[in-house]
């Protein structure tokens, strides 16, 4: 079935004419997707949707969103930004696609961010819920695996096995909150410098009055991550917490506070 996709003539441009057919007809475009703007789920067969092309110095990637949050545009970022903007596009990794054959990009896991509020010892604790759409292997490495929950310890993530407690917090890291909006996951910089995104929202996102209530009044914010397909997406804060404590009753679950960076 034709999706009801948008793709303007700078897309196209970069993407070549046989592409965005391909595009037009379905050939290549997600049914279902996570609007790279809002973060919500959209449906191309459904609503309306624009396709947005991020392009860094040697890679490019194709994402989603809803005609009425973005426009189909190319968005030029310098390849770290692209980077950061992989990491904040939900959805699957379908959803990446080379600009150009010299551009061509490989399939990379995104981590997908929920915000939910997490009771713990009688208190509302603003979280976040961080899952990859695929496997992480250390970098350099190939094959089969996943090192996403030993690449987090080795930074001073603690294993869950019960979300009886409020993690210690990970000093060097935070959460940029600005003008009540999320906007990134900061970790420590190299050798000590300034710190840099872990996780990026292209458009900041929205939370909730009660989740950033929670994080003004701790100063800090949970983060919870287990591997591609422990958590899911799940449409209810009762939901998430099940899924939680599925993910830490299976040994499947790392946590960290981190200072709140802004307001």
């Amino acid at each position: 079935m034709p999706r009801m996709l948008d793709v303007s003539d700078a897309v196209r441009a970069e993407i070549g004419d046989e592409e965005a057919d391909r595009l037009l007809a379905g050939d290549n475009a997600p049914g279902s997707y996570d609007c790279t703007s809002c973060r919500t789920p959209g449906d191309s067969e459904q609503e309306r949707t624009s396709t947005v092309l991020f392009v860094g110095d040697e890679t490019a990637v194709l994402a989603f969103a809803h005609a009425g949050c973005l426009p189909s545009q190319v968005v030029q970022v310098t390849e770290e930004q692209l980077q950061g903007a992989v990491r904040s596009i939900g959805g699957t990794g379908g959803d990446l696609a080379g600009a150009a054959p010299h551009r061509a990009v490989p399939e990379q896991a995104v981590l997908g961010v929920t915000s939910g509020l997490v009771l713990i010892e009688g208190e509302l604790h603003p979280a976040l819920v961080v899952e990859p759409t695929s496997p992480i292997v250390r970098p350099g490495t190939t094959g089969p695996g996943d090192d996403f929950l030993p690449l987090l310890v080795e930074q001073g993530f603690l294993p869950v096995s019960r979300l009886v407690s409020v993690p210690p917090v990970l000093h060097g890291w935070s959460v940029l909150l600005a003008v009540g909006q999320l906007h990134a996951v900061l970790q420590p910089g190299p050798g000590g410098g300034q710190p840099v995104a872990w996780w990026q929202a292209h458009q900041p996102l929205q939370v909730t009055d009660g989740w950033r209530a929670a994080a003004n009044k701790h100063q800090q914010v949970l983060l919870f991550a287990a591997p591609v397909g422990s958590i899911g997406r799940q449409p209810r804060e009762d939901l998430l917490r099940d899924a939680l404590d599925k993910a830490a009753a299976n040994g499947l679950l790392v946590a960290a506070a981190l200072p709140l960076a802004g307001t």
